[in-house]
């Protein structure tokens, strides 16, 4: 196993030493009543969803919260274990780290496409992290995350159409202490984690805090021998509060975040006869390791590692300044992240082709909001918002040694009179002498560099027109500029040939389009007329995207001393986008090719939230609309990338925590989803779907696009839903014991629309559980933990297998993994 060491070694020896010098103090103990006496009204849970500290109940939108008792209890280390708790938010990660992406009500889209912004905005403490990969970070000493549900545009601004995940951690405190943790378990895990406050004096306080992450992997390529999926992550944060005056508080905090690992895990579900060629001794030649699709496959066969290396760095700053009526925040970042990505995306043990990804991003965020102070019938926000971001993008493909055996395999033997002992490729490569085909080194390099610019002006205002009723409307206007240019070569002579005529043939008293089958062979550019990538900015495109938007937002909400009732109308949009990707083309009649329009999202809402003797429940009813969804379909080589005419979702979320005594916890949640593509005439087509997409046999190629309208889109879930009950135990007067399990369920649904619905239907039935003894004299605790306890085996994800036509490969999910951890506070 590789092992980093520990960069918190000192704070967890002060943490020790204060143990051993420092007097013991008492802290309150755990609840003594006995154990069927009810509990005690539930606690009031705050949040800043609108951007102002609000009682949960009084939010007039669906909004779910997951506290610190939260994640610690059910050992919650990043945003990818947070889905656990929230039905309706889903995280997955894909071929590599930095391909994660975020669903909130089954939307969301921006993986694997460099020029795809996510559809759910990821906020900590009020920084917008622009591109999911820099959002992974080993979640730091947590307050509260957020998760809000529907469009936030109006508030939040940027690339928050379907949602937004708001991350508060917990602020520097003027009172010395601190945390160390350290967590072993199976697979060689060894994490530590720790957190020191330090008062500088009354006005002035520092929290520091380190995370080291190691495991080794969870699976094993068969061919190399290598674990892959493990862990080699480490995390760097430093905190500074800084308190002049009752008034003004001044924040600064800086972050340095590095992950090196082996990922990701890829297995077969379907081998088509290029991918059994591979396995097999003729007639390729090949005979090379192949995963074999399987009942709960785990069999990996890649012929290298796949390398990643991801660096996420930054500094914010936050001002406070309480002026009495009004209070002004303003908060300015800066981040840099570049991740890498060496991948072999043939997937087997043949060496077909390899991947080398690598991609900079330099993000600068300024944003100023001016708020009531809460008190009246009338509050109100005003605010504005500016993103700049630089992104350098590029991936270089190349064919490896055994790919002119696999391509003679292929294209199979001639059948010219005199010689048909010979394959195909061999005789056309006869007709142009000098030129060879499909050898080591050949491919295409996709470089892309835009530069964007975003505005928004924003402001909600709320008024109370009784002391039951309040009433809600916001407003935002929304700008966006982006500008690419590109740089694509092509080094792969055969995908540049126009099979449809070779006028050598015509000496041979051939047609000149004889080899047009052969285009299933060209995997760049072969349905393209030019047969070559068009760089941009030219003649004909300039490269540039500019949209607008207003958006809008009304509640209203009624205080019915048990519960508060609320509807809710309200719009968002995400900017058009550039497809930097190999299948980026110049537009055509349709309009399709460099990029699509801007999402325009609709919702109506209509919602409760009581709160009771003990506990509370929530529900939310709806109808979102998506017009202009941008589709991000992985095709094997590249991304197609096309806007839907409209996509809609209608269902309902429950969410629900309940104390029938004071020391057992229950809580649940449930969400419903029907989506539905009301109109997408121009979904990209598929090699399966043979009905709307029949195989030219002149050219091997089949049709562009195919008509989607009427059906369900996959990746979305029926029914999503957790449950968990916490038992806490007085053991003596100084321990406490804590006993959590939790089932999490995701009903079965096509995973990808680019995969056959009878191979790719999967879901998910999760138990996680753990078990804690706490000393409030030592202020130390150890905890049993264990995720995915029945070892259940799902995909997150499935794809067409690279350059191998009727072949289909998976992205398995995280095995059965159990460990302890020690924690100790001062």
């Amino acid at each position: 196993m590789r092992y980093s060491g520990l960069p918190g070694a000192s704070i967890i020896a002060l943490a020790m030493s204060h143990a051993a010098t420092a007097q013991v103090t008492a802290t309150p103990v755990p609840d003594t009543r006995p154990a069927t006496q009810p509990a005690a009204a539930f606690d009031e849970i705050v949040v800043t969803a609108t951007k102002r500290t609000q009682t949960l109940e009084s939010v007039p939108i669906s909004v779910s919260v997951t506290n610190a008792k939260t994640i610690h209890e059910a050992h919650i280390t990043d945003l990818i274990d947070l889905q656990s708790v929230v039905p309706s938010l889903k995280v997955q990660q894909f071929s590599t780290v930095g391909q994660t992406n975020f669903t909130i009500r089954g939307f969301g889209n921006g993986a694997g496409n460099d020029g795809i912004e996510t559809s759910v905005g990821v906020f900590i403490d009020g920084v917008y992290r622009s591109r999911a990969a820099t959002a992974l970070d080993d979640l730091p000493e947590i307050d509260r995350v957020e998760v809000l549900r529907g469009p936030q545009s109006t508030l939040f601004g940027k690339n928050v159409s379907a949602g937004a995940i708001n991350v508060i951690t917990a602020r520097p405190e003027f009172d010395f202490s601190g945390k160390a943790e350290m967590s072993f378990g199976n697979y060689g895990l060894i994490e530590s984690r720790s957190t020191v406050n330090i008062p500088l004096d009354s006005t002035l306080a520092v929290r520091l805090s380190e995370s080291t992450d190691n495991r080794d992997g969870t699976y094993r390529d068969d061919t190399t021998g290598t674990r892959l999926n493990n862990r080699n992550r480490y995390s760097l944060r430093a905190d500074v509060l800084w308190k002049p005056t009752d008034t003004v508080s001044v924040r600064i905090l800086g972050d340095y975040n590095k992950i090196h690992e082996v990922c990701c895990a890829v297995v077969s579900i379907q081998n088509g006869p290029a991918t059994q060629g591979i396995g097999a001794a003729a007639p390729f030649g090949l005979g090379k390791p192949i995963s074999i699709p399987q009942h709960d496959n785990r069999d990996v066969e890649l012929n290298t590692d796949p390398v990643n290396r991801l660096n996420d760095e930054g500094v914010s700053g936050q001002i406070d300044w309480d002026l009495g009526p009004v209070k002004l925040t303003s908060i300015t970042a800066y981040r840099h992240s570049a991740d890498q990505s060496y991948t072999d995306v043939d997937f087997t043990g043949a060496d077909i082709a390899n991947s080398d990804r690598r991609n900079r991003y330099n993000t600068f965020t300024q944003e100023l909001r001016l708020a009531s102070d809460g008190t009246g019938r009338f509050n109100y926000l005003v605010g504005a918002f500016y993103d700049h971001e630089t992104l350098h993008s590029g991936v270089d493909t190349r064919f490896g040694s055994d790919i002119r055996p696999y391509a003679d395999g292929l294209s199979g033997a001639s059948a010219v009179p005199g010689l048909s002992n010979i394959s195909l490729l061999e005789l056309i490569q006869g007709l142009a002498p000098g030129t060879t085909y499909f050898q080591p080194g050949q491919g295409i390099s996709d470089f892309y560099t835009q530069h964007q610019n975003s505005y928004s002006v924003f402001g909600q205002a709320d008024y109370k027109l009784t002391d039951r009723l309040t009433v809600t409307g916001g407003l935002a206007y929304l700008e966006d500029h982006k500008k690419v240019s590109s740089d694509v070569v092509l080094d792969d002579p055969f995908s540049s040939l126009n099979l449809q005529d070779v006028p050598q043939l015509a000496a041979l008293r051939l047609p000149v389009n004889s080899f047009g089958a052969l285009g299933a062979l060209q995997f760049f550019y072969g349905n393209d007329p030019n047969h070559a990538p068009v760089n941009y900015p030219n003649a004909n495109e300039s490269g540039k995207l500019k949209g607008d938007k207003v958006t809008y937002t009304a509640h209203a909400d009624y205080d019915f001393g048990i519960a508060h009732a609320y509807l809710t109308y309200s719009t968002g949009w995400k900017a058009g986008a550039f497809n930097l990707s190999s299948d980026s083309r110049p537009p055509d009649a349709n309009g399709v090719g460099r990029s699509v329009s801007p999402e325009n999202v609709t919702l109506y809402e209509a919602g409760i939230k009581s709160r009771f003797h003990g506990g509370y429940l929530n529900l939310a009813v709806f109808h979102q609309s998506v017009k202009g969804f941008q589709d991000n379909a992985y095709t094997g080589t590249g991304f197609a990338l096309v806007n839907a005419g409209k996509e809609s979702v209608t269902g309902f979320e429950v969410e629900t925590n309940y104390r029938p005594i004071n020391w057992l916890s229950l809580d649940g949640a449930v969400t419903y989803l029907h989506p539905k593509y009301n109109s997408y005439t121009m979904a990209p087509c598929v090699s399966y779907d043979t009905v709307r997409c029949p195989t030219n046999p002149a050219t091997g190629l089949t049709p562009n696009f195919r008509d989607l309208s009427g059906t369900r889109p996959a990746t979305i879930a029926t029914w999503t839903a957790s449950a968990s009950a916490t038992a806490t135990h007085r053991l003596s007067e100084d321990l406490t014991g804590t006993l959590r399990g939790e089932f999490d369920y995701t009903s079965k649904a096509q995973l990808a629309e680019t995969t056959p619905p009878d191979i790719s239907r999967y879901g998910n039935q999760s138990v996680n559980a753990s078990f804690s003894i706490a000393s409030v004299r030592y202020k130390a605790e150890i905890m049993l933990w264990g995720r995915n306890l029945t070892n259940y085996y799902t995909l997150i994800t499935t794809f067409p297998s690279v350059a191998q036509t009727g072949s289909y490969s998976g992205i398995p999910n995280e095995p059965r993994t159990y460990g302890v951890t020690i924690r100790k506070s001062f």
